[in-house]
């Protein structure tokens, strides 16, 4: 008879491997219930621990899981194929990454995919978090089992999640506004404003910076109430077009973030002159920075934002030192002049 494996016991208890290797070497973050299923587990199959591996797995392995906003975004295209491509290299370092999706703004579903995973959260979690007293609840549940969590792209700091890893967003907001202060040569207008959602911390911190520049250094200028399209390129495009086509006085516009093919959409359909920053470098946004209809776009590092999610997990659960200089996620300004 062949001898009983760890993963053998993983399949008895209904848990994954990694589980099981968590409760052998006695890490914090798993249930009391999960032990138990893993210790009887054991006792049915006669388990016999390999000392050898024992030791080996001493060493340390990590699982990490990323849980982010599925969606039409080519920023969060991205931001997948990132994790995707950063598990091979993670690997080398014995860390077990996985990633869920999720429909964005969508709390229930980040909730729900939380509780369905259970103890298979592994190690450590990087949340893109939108603003909900229950998702703040399950970030707060899961810290309390000791499961290190972080944020990244968008933030939920009211909740005991360990760290935020993303751009400085109100100061991305102030930049937009200072950029757009110079492209708009009227001597008076209105501007206007397009987010995903007013649930999204990053969008709310954007609106906040941008408003500061707004009200302090463009008195000529009127910002107007924002427009939500649920970062969908169709639903933005529809509200933007009709907003135009009932104002004319409208000299500038700030997307920031979500629905950008909707927005150059309905701006190359304007009759009049507007002055456009966005966030994106996707190749719509490109094309649109060659043509001048849009004169500059933020942009944030998708791939050092995944991989400083790792770094800082990692950190965590290690107890070291985090190089912030490392770690610190910088704001790129893209024109047609300096495109890459």
């Amino acid at each position: 008879m062949s001898r009983v494996t760890a993963q053998d016991v993983a399949e008895e208890a209904g848990v994954s491997l990694a589980t099981v290797d968590r409760v052998l070497n006695k890490r914090k973050g798993v249930r009391s219930e999960t032990i138990k299923k893993v210790a009887t587990a054991m006792n049915r199959l006669n388990f016999v621990r390999d000392q050898t591996a024992a030791n080996l797995a001493r060493s340390r392995s990590y699982r990490f899981t990323f849980i982010v906003s599925a969606g039409e975004t080519s920023f969060f295209s991205d931001i997948q194929s990132e994790i995707e491509a950063a598990k091979f290299e993670a690997a080398k370092e014995r860390i077990d990454i996985q990633m869920l999706t999720v429909p964005p703004l969508d709390p229930q579903a980040i909730v729900e995919v939380i509780e369905r995973l259970g103890d298979d959260i592994g190690d450590g979690l990087a949340l893109v978090a939108v603003e909900s007293q229950a998702v703040r609840d399950s970030v707060n549940a899961l810290r309390a089992r000791g499961v290190r969590v972080v944020t990244f792209i968008s933030d939920i700091p009211n909740s005991q999640r360990q760290r935020f890893v993303g751009i400085d967003n109100v100061a991305a907001g102030r930049v937009a506004g200072s950029l757009l202060k110079r492209f708009i040569s009227a001597p008076s207008g209105d501007v206007a404003v397009v987010a995903g959602s007013s649930t999204l911390r990053d969008h709310v911190e954007r609106r906040m910076g941008f408003e500061q520049v707004m009200r302090t250094e463009c008195r000529h200028l009127n910002v107007l109430p924002w427009i939500e399209g649920e970062e969908m390129a169709g639903v933005v495009e529809e509200k933007l077009s009709k907003l135009i086509a009932g104002n004319p006085n409208i000299v500038g516009l700030y997307s920031l973030g979500g629905g950008t093919r909707g927005v150059i959409g309905a701006i190359d359909s304007a009759e009049q002159k507007i002055s456009m920053v966005t966030t994106e470098l996707s190749q719509h946004t490109r094309a649109a920075l060659i043509s001048g209809t849009v004169d500059a776009v933020l942009v944030q590092d998708p791939s050092h934002e995944v991989r400083s999610a790792i770094r800082v997990l990692r950190a965590l659960v290690d107890e070291a030192p985090i190089n912030e200089k490392q770690e610190r996620i910088r704001i790129e300004i893209f024109m047609r002049d300096n495109l890459p």
